[in-house]
């Protein structure tokens, strides 16, 4: 039986996981956190009975807790909640699925504890990556990606060793507005970036995959899983999101991971690793599918792809520069503050004016997330 602690479980990744974890007999859940949707938590405790439960603010936690006051689970709230399920004493993997900074400490204290971690949090990788993959080594924990892309990456490198790849073949959907110019993206509205055409996924996130930026991040996110150098990762537009990403070999062989875009496979993959069980989602057909197209990104009309390289080059602290910018710009344009080109411009502005550490600590990584939050910020009032 494996135990499994789940830290986002009312998100799109959590409630899919569970949809997962429905369909195993040999998976037991916990401990779950979630932010403020106190009402589906409550009935995902009732239904998966974990032990622990947490949630972002003290009332809704005093409101669960009087709710599920006959059950033995035990409630918390905010930052010591959150830690409490990452290191739970019950579980032997995490599945990190909050989206944003906020995801690296659970990380982190998971990775302490010995804990194998399910990461659908690439935050904790671009930010922090040169901490977290030997602080992982260190302490014998898997990495187990839960990204599709970074999934079939993972699949595809199996049986092989890093020093092995020529490259990385990282695809994207290019998201609804793949072949529009700069002058037509000036345009779009919030309405039109939520529409992702092929994946089903969070705001913020659909947001991201809209303006290219969620591409960037996987760049930097795959250079520390896979220890490959960003300049042999190559971003491929798929729009059918049937191939989910590829791997070249020295030889010249190439080989990828296929499959429907349904995140419940890569998922799945990462809860059962390293086994493979059965799973019930819609079988490929590859005579329906016809024929896979492949194109090169537009890296000048959606810059903030090229902006991602130009962080991971730079290194230091400048990834996580990029990528609070980036969840400060989708915060603004979700709240209607900023038009949706507007973005990667708030991130490069951020990238020329914040300060360069060439090798952070933990702590001045943290720091660097807040203080460039603030810039953002900042940025934002003074061009309105």
């Amino acid at each position: 039986m494996k135990k499994l602690a789940i830290i986002g479980s009312t998100g799109s990744i959590g409630t899919q996981a569970l949809e997962v974890v429905d369909q195993m007999s040999d998976i037991k859940v916990t401990a779950m956190a979630c932010g403020r949707n106190r009402d589906l938590l409550l009935k995902q405790a009732r239904k998966y009975m974990p032990h622990l439960i947490s949630c972002e603010r003290e009332e809704d936690a005093r409101w669960l807790a009087e709710d599920l006051k006959e059950l033995p689970i035990d409630v918390m709230y905010g930052d010591a909640g959150l830690k409490a399920v990452a290191e739970d004493s019950e579980s032997d993997l995490l599945l990190n699925a909050i989206v944003g900074m906020r995801g690296i400490k659970p990380t982190v204290y998971a990775i302490k504890k010995g804990k194998d971690i399910a990461l659908a949090n690439k935050e904790t990788l671009v930010a922090a990556g040169q901490i977290i993959m030997p602080m992982a080594k260190e302490n014998g924990v898997k990495i187990l990606p839960v990204d599709s892309e970074h999934s079939a990456i993972f699949q595809s490198i199996k049986g092989n060793k890093s020093e092995e790849i020529r490259r990385i073949l990282l695809t994207a959907s290019g998201g609804p507005f793949r072949g529009m110019s700069y002058e037509e993206l000036e345009k779009v509205t919030l309405d039109d970036a939520l529409h992702n055409p092929n994946w089903s996924m969070g705001k913020k996130v659909t947001i991201d995959s809209a303006s290219m930026v969620n591409k960037g991040l996987e760049v930097m996110e795959a250079h520390w899983l896979f220890d490959v150098p960003v300049n042999r990762i190559q971003v491929l537009v798929h729009p059918e999101s049937i191939l989910h990403s590829a791997v070249e070999f020295d030889d010249g062989a190439i080989i990828g991971q296929m499959g429907v875009p349904d995140m419940k496979i890569p998922i799945h993959y990462a809860l059962t690793y390293p086994r493979r069980a059965e799973l019930d989602v819609e079988p490929l057909d590859l005579f329906e599918v016809g024929t896979l197209h492949f194109y090169h990104p537009d890296m000048e009309t959606f810059f903030g792809l090229q902006l991602a390289f130009d962080a991971s080059i730079t290194g230091g602290n400048m990834p996580c520069v990029y990528n609070a910018a980036n969840e400060e710009a989708v915060k603004a344009f979700l709240e209607g503050r900023i038009k949706f080109i507007e973005i990667p411009m708030l991130i490069q502005q951020a990238m020329m004016e914040s300060d360069y550490d060439e090798s952070p600590a933990l702590d001045d990584i943290l720091a660097t997330g807040e203080d460039t939050k603030k810039l953002v910020e900042h940025l934002i009032t003074q061009n309105s």
